[in-house]
């Protein structure tokens, strides 16, 4: 395997994550997503670390997979728990380790600090090829179900479209 370097996303990576992001949302669940809602969506995070961090895997000066961490505060356990979203890894380096790496980073990250208490994400029920990896290097998803209300579409963003169908707020 080529060395594959893992390291925060920069501003000059957006235009990469926007379409990792689109192509992901197709191939895992069949939503058309509209480009210039995820290109604010990668750019807010640039502006306001706050609502997170990109962390990207690069081979030969390539981008090929990121992921996105979202910060949580656990009351319970006085640290920062950091949820995992937004993976994706180009086709042609899958099954090549890329996710094990950018997610054996951020462990060895919440393993050395304090601040933070361990690392959580979701997945569609149906993609059993991902939670096969995810339970590979040691998550379990015996703790919780995930439950959401999603506020339907405004104006100003537009519809989900899920194979081609409208289907209301995605």
């Amino acid at each position: 395997m080529e060395t594959i370097r893992i390291r925060l996303a920069a501003p000059a990576d957006a235009a990469t994550l926007v379409d990792f992001q689109i192509r992901m949302a197709m191939e895992s669940e069949g939503l058309a997503l509209d480009r210039a809602t995820v290109t604010r969506g990668v750019g807010a995070v640039f502006a306001d670390p706050s609502k997170g961090r990109y962390w990207v895997a690069e081979e030969e000066g390539r981008l090929v997979g990121c992921l996105l961490t979202i910060p949580e505060w656990s009351d319970w356990r006085d640290a920062t728990v950091l949820w995992i979203h937004s993976v994706y890894v180009v086709p042609e380096a899958r099954r090549r380790g890329v996710f094990r790496k950018l997610f054996l980073n951020l462990r060895a990250i919440v393993e050395g600090s304090p601040d933070f208490a361990g690392l959580r994400l979701f997945v569609e029920q149906r993609n059993r090829v991902a939670q096969q990896v995810y339970e590979s290097l040691g998550m379990t998803c015996e703790h919780y179900h995930l439950y959401e209300w999603l506020e339907p579409p405004s104006p100003r963003t537009p519809e989900f479209q899920r194979d081609g169908l409208d289907q209301g707020a995605g």
